[in-house]
């Protein structure tokens, strides 16, 4: 079936705003023989998922890395569960609230790759996080390793540990275009000392884009006795990989993002063997050490949400983990080609296919970074987020499958002319 005759279809079953979940499968399967990569390029394929989308024409939107867009039909799904919930109310909280709980939790660790007893859901990467740093059974003196291009809630709660127990924060800088993955590793090695007990890293740094070699630094810092905690906020249904092969201790991330759950999920991993070791942000009743329910307790929390999030694995599945991750990619190394090594504009993201994916960073030298955002919306009606620290000093564009070339040539046409005249 071709783009004309699916929106024809389209607008004969009614479906004019939006691509439900049966055109969806029925839109893919007509190009189930193409490669990811062949497909990342077919802007055809792609205006047929965008169609699945209700977006604002005010503005380009390229800060999709905050929080992604729900497709419709993932929206649509979402209003059943509020309308279902609030129909049995305490009914539902009383009966079979935990048991969906969990078994949404058992769905994304098949996602994952990892056992249904590791994992749970929390409502976003922060709180999984710093469920971590605030529940690890410190002492004085201890020491933890992090990076200064980290997400900056987890580096107020190591501030708060440090304060509050006697820990000691090494931070580390990444370099925004490192030489080889064994520069990363060797960054965060030099910073260990027989003291440090945890080391925080970014699978992807949220500010960059950059992917960093997780499975590379976290068995340089099992070799040496520390455990070591991920940052997934924007891996997780951006690029694909399984949490068994990373050999991490802990591991955070939130479902709003790249995966397009309604606010308020996220997920925490935990090691089996390390469950015990952590204190619950809230506690919760008697639970045998190793039961990683006993992490979970968050009080009356919107269990619609929970829900949800079935709906958007199915929809992340049904799309292909392979085609996603090949048009994110693709989206990000289109428009970066185009500015790369130009005068006056510093790309701060690698260009090396294997070290970012949809998320990049760029900026103009003789241009602030906020006042960048406020010209590129101002005078374009392009929407980006400002980053102006740790060594980062642009606007983070991410783009998002139901991002058309269209918009990108927009903001190169853009990006070039205030490079030309700032």
């Amino acid at each position: 079936m071709d783009k004309r005759t699916f929106i024809k279809t389209m607008a004969a079953g009614g479906w004019t705003a939006s691509l439900d979940a049966p055109s969806l499968r029925t839109w893919i399967a007509a190009h189930a023989g193409n490669s990811p990569e062949s497909l990342a390029m077919d802007e055809d394929f792609w205006a047929g998922i965008r169609a699945g989308y209700r977006l604002k024409p005010d503005y380009i939107n390229l800060e999709n890395g905050y929080y992604n867009f729900i497709p419709e039909s993932t929206l649509e799904k979402y209003f059943a569960h509020l309308r279902h919930i609030n129909y049995e109310a305490s009914y539902y909280m009383r009966t079979v609230q935990w048991e969906n709980k969990k078994k949404m939790a058992a769905a994304l660790a098949g996602m994952l790759g990892c056992p249904p007893e590791e994992l749970i859901i929390t409502r976003n990467t922060t709180e999984s996080l710093d469920m971590v740093i605030g529940g690890f059974p410190w002492q004085t003196g201890d020491e933890a390793v992090m990076a200064e291009q980290d997400y900056g809630a987890m580096l107020d709660m190591f501030r708060q540990v440090s304060e509050r127990y006697g820990v000691v924060r090494k931070l580390v800088s990444v370099p925004n275009l490192p030489a080889s993955d064994e520069e990363i590793v060797q960054l965060y090695a030099n910073a260990i000392t027989p003291k440090t007990k945890l080391l925080m890293v970014c699978h992807m740094v949220n500010i960059t884009g950059q992917i960093l070699p997780i499975r590379k630094i976290c068995d340089m810092a099992h070799e040496r006795g520390v455990q070591v905690l991920v940052d997934g906020a924007h891996a997780v249904a951006h690029i694909r990989f399984n949490l068994a092969d990373l050999r991490c201790d802990y591991y955070g991330s939130s479902l709003h993002k790249w995966l397009s759950v309604p606010l308020g999920a996220g997920i925490l991993y935990v090691r089996r063997d390390r469950i015990g070791n952590i204190w619950p942000l809230i506690a919760e009743g008697p639970r045998k050490k190793d039961d990683i329910s006993r992490l979970n307790h968050t009080g009356t929390h919107p269990v619609a949400t929970d829900l949800a999030i079935a709906d958007a694995i199915d929809y992340y599945q049904t799309l292909g983990p392979g085609r996603k991750e090949a048009r994110l990619r693709y989206l990000q190394q289109y428009w970066t080609s185009q500015v790369r090594g130009m005068d006056n504009i510093v790309l701060n993201t690698p260009a090396e296919a294997a070290r970012a994916c949809g998320i990049a960073n760029v900026g103009i030298r003789t241009m602030k970074p906020s006042a960048m955002a406020e010209t590129l919306m101002k005078q374009y009606r392009i929407f980006a987020v400002a980053i102006d620290y740790a060594g980062v000093h642009g606007c983070r564009i991410t783009p998002n499958v139901y991002t058309s070339i269209a918009e990108l040539d927009a903001f190169v046409q853009a990006l070039k002319a205030m490079a030309s005249r700032a």
